[in-house]
């Protein structure tokens, strides 16, 4: 039943990484779009460059569930990777508690009053020509938090399992 779950968290977790795919190709072709108008045409759009931080906000915000999926938080790598698989299961699992879910609970529960403030005020862009409703940013805070503790579920359901597969005798045929 764990390794259902893990898939469940494992495909969940890459869907995030494909948005996150496809936010950077559109940022990108947004900054593409910027840099011409400006250069080539003296012209620009503030809304257009204001998208561009907000994409980078998407991408930096949800991919961390997904770098997370992938292995590729940060660690003292020098240490870890000169240790058994069952030790390397046992650090993840300490940290994904210890570190992740108290962080995770307090910027997304921490953020919460921030959001709401931002759109009770109907809060906007401050330059003209900016993007309106900039709460729907703002909202995003605390949704990848709380999508960071999901996934930090499946990261530890995962590491359990690596740790049972670990600890169990093998079976020679």
């Amino acid at each position: 039943m764990l390794e259902r779950m893990e898939r469940f968290f494992d495909t969940l977790a890459n869907w995030i990484g494909h948005a996150c795919g496809i936010l950077m190709s559109i940022m990108m072709l947004n900054v593409f779009y910027n840099v011409v108008m400006r250069y080539f045409f003296k012209t620009g759009s503030i809304g257009m460059q204001e998208l561009e931080w907000h994409f980078f906000s998407l991408i930096i915000l949800f991919g961390i569930s997904y770098a997370l999926k992938e292995d590729a938080h940060v660690r003292v790598d020098v240490i870890y990777d000169r240790l058994q698989p069952k030790r390397k299961a046992l650090i993840n699992i300490f940290g994904a508690i210890v570190f992740i879910v108290p962080i995770s609970v307090l910027i997304a529960t921490g953020s919460t009053e921030f959001v709401l403030e931002a759109y009770r005020s109907n809060e906007g862009s401050g330059d003209p020509g900016g993007l309106p409703f900039r709460w729907i940013i703002k909202g995003m805070i605390p949704l990848s938090f709380y999508l960071l503790l999901f996934i930090n579920l499946g990261f530890i359901i995962k590491n359990i399992n690596l740790y049972r597969a670990h600890s169990c005798p093998t079976k020679e045929a």
